[in-house]
């Protein structure tokens, strides 16, 4: 699993060294080697586990599919970002940590109503 790229669907395997990696970033971490570059690239797909190549040279719109399984592997990059969330209970379950603005709070329930005193009592 690449740390780099979270949503690495193939594993490209390196012309230097003969090895899969996920990523070059991969590579360059693990390897003492430059990673050599080639138009002739070897995949091989997460989803279905079967290998395939392809010519970087004539690399086109369809070439964008894993020819096996049809799984799209030229995605954009998502790398992981820090960020601080708040935990707790299911919103959909108990919607209590809501609370929206467009909607009024409902007023205190009374048996006396201020708004229609001078007309009960007169």
């Amino acid at each position: 699993m690449c740390k780099h790229v979270l949503n690495a669907q193939v594993a490209v395997r390196s012309p230097c060294c003969r090895k899969w990696f996920d990523c070059a970033e991969c590579h360059q971490e693990t390897e003492n080697h430059p990673l050599l570059q080639s138009y002739d690239m070897t995949f091989a797909c997460k989803k279905c586990k079967k290998c395939f190549r392809k010519d970087a040279r004539e690399f086109e719109d369809s070439d964008e599919y894993c020819p096996h399984c049809d799984n799209h592997f030229v995605l954009d990059a998502v790398t992981p970002k820090p960020r601080l969330e708040f935990e707790g209970e299911d919103v959909r379950i108990d919607s209590r940590m809501l609370k929206d603005d467009r909607t009024r709070s409902e007023e205190q329930r009374t048996i006396f109503n201020v708004k229609d005193a001078p007309d009960r009592l007169g």
